[in-house]
């Protein structure tokens, strides 16, 4: 007797993450790139040739995500990077 396969598939049951939220940095020409290089260390922690890395990309493409994590972080990371007067905006990816 041949075994019948249900073909209904399996529900996913994993929990579904949160979006993560992000930092997007615009370029902008009032700034060098040393100073977006320290504030961007300075907001997120991050290594020099990370924060070298990000600068770049803001200033060929026109922006470029900083930084992602929890709303708050970002938040806080946007807050620091606006001291100096860099252009951010925060927002769920």
């Amino acid at each position: 007797m041949p075994v019948q396969v249900n073909a209904q598939p399996k529900e996913d049951t994993t929990p579904k993450l949160a979006t993560p939220w992000v930092v997007v940095l615009y370029n902008c020409d009032c700034h060098t790139f040393d100073d977006v290089i320290l504030q961007l260390q300075k907001a997120t922690g991050c290594s020099l040739q990370e924060a070298e890395l990000i600068a770049e990309e803001a200033h060929m493409l026109g922006r470029a995500i900083a930084f992602s994590g929890e709303a708050d972080d970002c938040e806080r990371v946007a807050t620091v990077l606006r001291s100096i007067g860099l252009q951010v905006e925060t927002g769920r990816t």
